[in-house]
């Protein structure tokens, strides 16, 4: 166990808590002076993950009750431990905010953007999604892995790094039907001075119009014209392919961070959530827990 990186976070946990979080899980019942307190309950969530590689819940709570007793002598049961965090979900969104103003920018290239959305599933199109299907789970289709599936969208603007992963400048959760074009199509519009790439469902006229008004420009791998005759089409093939593989090349980065989540701490998988708030909790509760590894690890 690491002592002082666990004493770190316990210390950054309750200063963002007692600054602005506690005003997003605040409770008024009776019950609400607990033996182990809120930053405690998210500090052990987030050094599990962090630290020892632990992205289930119940991984988190056996570790914590085998090696983190000593820190945290009134640790819960378990169905007590995943009840408190749920309550806290409102909490990880402004907490990896929070993360995000802390990371160096020293490398960042604040003039090039890559954009990109990751799907998360709860379960395949084959079963009907039971899981918050009246806040935000719908139907939706992974064309990276040509299937169908109920789940949710993570959108990601990010500032490039050159020789590093991309950071984030907007998270941002849709269903996941919805396209990514018009999920990001505001943020896109208001962005000045800046190159932007993307794949082929960003290549609009209508968008690409009003952000060279803001000095912008979105760049994506050429897109096929319906109806253009092979001629042409073969006559452009060879600077076509080129534009496309150099512009596909700049966007890799952003796949390795979406890979980065989804092999570090299986953020694509969400088939044991049951509720809405659990899935907040595991979309941005990971989020955050890998941007805090940034913080505190540069």
């Amino acid at each position: 166990m690491k002592a002082i990186e666990l004493i770190a976070l316990y210390y950054y946990v309750c200063e963002c808590y007692n600054e602005e979080l506690r005003w997003h899980c605040q409770r008024f019942s009776n019950n609400s002076l607990q033996e182990i307190t809120d930053e405690e309950i998210i500090t052990i969530y987030l050094y599990a993950m962090m630290y020892e590689d632990k992205c289930k819940l119940t991984q988190i709570h056996a570790y914590a009750k085998r090696y983190l007793l000593s820190w945290f002598p009134h640790l819960p049961a378990y169905a007590t431990f995943v009840t408190r965090l749920n309550r806290m979900s409102a909490v990880f969104p402004r907490l990896a905010a929070n993360l995000l103003q802390k990371i160096d920018r020293q490398h960042v290239e604040e003039s090039i953007s890559i954009v990109d959305s990751l799907p998360i599933m709860l379960c395949s199109a084959k079963r009907t999604g039971k899981v918050a299907r009246k806040e935000i789970v719908d139907k939706g289709y992974c064309a990276t892995k040509g299937i169908h599936y109920w789940g949710v969208k993570l959108h990601a603007l990010c500032f490039s790094r050159p020789g590093k992963l991309p950071l984030p400048e907007c998270l941002e959760l849709t269903s996941a039907s919805e396209n990514d074009l018009t999920a990001m199509r505001q943020r896109l519009e208001l962005l000045a001075d800046r190159l932007v790439f993307a794949d082929k469902a960003y290549a609009d006229k209508a968008v690409q119009q009003v952000i060279q008004e803001q000095k912008s420009e979105i760049l994506t791998p050429i897109k096929l014209v319906k109806g253009e005759c092979a001629q042409v089409r073969q006559f452009k093939k060879a600077a076509d392919d080129l534009f496309s593989t150099a512009v596909s090349r700049i966007r890799q980065p952003i796949e390795s961070f979406f890979n980065w989540l989804i092999e570090h701490y299986g953020l694509q998988n969400a088939s044991k959530v049951r509720s809405y708030n659990g899935l907040i909790i595991h979309i941005f509760g990971k989020i955050a827990a890998a941007l805090a590894l940034w913080v505190f690890n540069p």
